[in-house]
């Protein structure tokens, strides 16, 4: 899959305004966005055969990657409960 189908707006449809304000007011947001595209950026260059991996290394960085979802998740959360 490519890295465009990993970005945070594409994996959260309906969410555009809490990811914005996130990245406007909460530095820890925008380290978990950075490290998330930098995720899906090394993903993506493996599975197209641009760099090589091992399938366990290759699965290892995906599993990062669900973690860092699961935390913008969190995060989106907490945000709309402050509402």
């Amino acid at each position: 899959m490519s890295e465009v189908g990993h970005d945070l707006h594409a994996l959260f449809p309906g969410e555009a305004s809490h990811l914005h304000a996130l990245k406007v007011e909460s530095g820890p947001y925008r380290g978990l966005a950075e490290r998330h595209h930098l995720l899906s950026r090394e993903i993506a260059r493996i599975e197209s055969g641009l760099d090589a991996a091992s399938d366990e290394r290759l699965e290892e960085l995906k599993k990062q990657r669900l973690g860092l979802l699961d935390e913008v998740a969190a995060m989106i959360a907490e945000r709309k409960g402050k509402k």
